[in-house]
């Protein structure tokens, strides 16, 4: 029998957390604690060690960009964010992702939708939306020397593991990555996870912001 997927709900609007709490539970999914505000979000995750924070952006008191930084700055792996959000090109989104979040959705997403994303973003092994993320990052990604200079990391990736990590920020699934590269499935989940280690990335997120703000992709690659 598997594991229970344990969540957290962070929003200022008990009608949220109501609501989307209900739908998690519904699927089998336990939600351990809600929020109504950042420093709430912290204290629970500490308190409860979940695999998913639902995250909302503006809330009192300190905000879900904030909390998100501080819970994935505290140096879990287990613990993945995902933002909610009423516009997907926003740059709040943005710097949430910066900040360590693992993807975002809308705050109208569908029951399906939702449980599918939080059950997702646990496995770490794709993007939410990826059409649309690779669009937030080209839009808000912050290209300038001085950025570029802090991923020194990038040199000890192999020419594989770039040429990966190139394709990978421009919205590939694995799938679509062993296709291209004509690599198997196995043999691309290596690459990316040796990615994500040498570069001390979290999840795939990170590693589409960073291939951006280095450089490495640049907006309107394909």
């Amino acid at each position: 029998m598997s594991e229970t997927l344990r969540a957290v709900i962070a929003d200022d609007q008990a009608l949220v957390r109501t609501g989307f709490g209900m739908i998690l539970g519904a699927d089998g999914i336990d939600v351990v604690a809600e929020a109504a505000d950042g420093e709430e979000a912290i204290a629970a995750v500490r308190r409860t060690r979940p695999d998913v924070v639902l995250m909302d952006i503006r809330m009192p008191r300190m905000d879900g960009i904030e909390a998100t930084r501080r819970i994935t700055e505290a140096g879990s792996q287990e613990t993945k964010v995902l933002i909610l959000t009423t516009y997907d090109l926003d740059r709040y989104v943005y710097a949430a992702l910066r900040a360590g979040a693992s993807g975002f959705l809308l705050k109208d997403v569908s029951p399906e939708h939702l449980v599918s994303a939080v059950r997702l973003v646990r496995t770490g092994d794709a993007l939410l939306a990826p059409a649309i993320t690779r669009r937030l990052v080209e839009r808000f990604a912050l290209r300038d020397d001085a950025r570029s200079g802090l991923h020194r990391d990038l040199a000890e990736l192999t020419p594989r593991e770039l040429e990966v990590l190139r394709l990978l920020a421009t919205g590939l699934s694995n799938a679509e990555l062993a296709e291209r590269l004509t690599l198997s499935s196995t043999t691309v989940k290596t690459h990316v996870a040796r990615i994500l280690a040498k570069l001390g990335l979290r999840d795939r997120v990170q590693a589409v912001v960073l291939a951006y703000e280095s450089g490495l992709v640049s907006p309107g690659a394909s």
